[in-house]
């Protein structure tokens, strides 16, 4: 392995433990996981059905059944029946759903620095 492989994996090892940190400290603000957390944005004004969330989230279905169970469970986000088809399933944020959601909004989180400069 050369030096610039070396160095990539190196950066990638860096970014990963940004990532795994940063996940860490919004966990324990928020009490919710960052798949949580984007599930909870996808749905700040709309509604979707868990096979549109699996799309926005990026996760399987299997994983999307989880993040949605964990946030539904918390009380965050509630199922309402489709209105054409009443075997189709969507879900909202609650009240306290969306609470937490200004709470994130409105917050200073401080991102790691390697982070703020993919996102530039």
């Amino acid at each position: 392995m050369d030096n610039k492989q070396v160095k990539t994996l190196c950066k990638i090892r860096d970014l990963f433990r940004s990532i795994s940190e940063f996940e860490s400290d919004f966990q324990k603000r928020y009490d919710i996981c960052l798949n949580e957390g984007t599930l909870l944005c996808s749905l700040s004004n709309n509604k979707f059905s868990s096979s549109e969330i699996a799309t926005l989230l990026g996760l399987t279905n299997s994983n999307t059944s989880k993040v949605i169970k964990s946030v539904e469970t918390k009380g965050l986000i509630k199922r309402i029946i489709g209105e054409q088809d009443k075997r189709q399933m969507y879900f909202i944020l609650t009240p306290k759903g969306q609470k937490v959601l200004e709470t994130i909004k409105c917050s200073n989180m401080e991102i790691p620095e390697d982070l703020t400069q993919i996102m530039e």
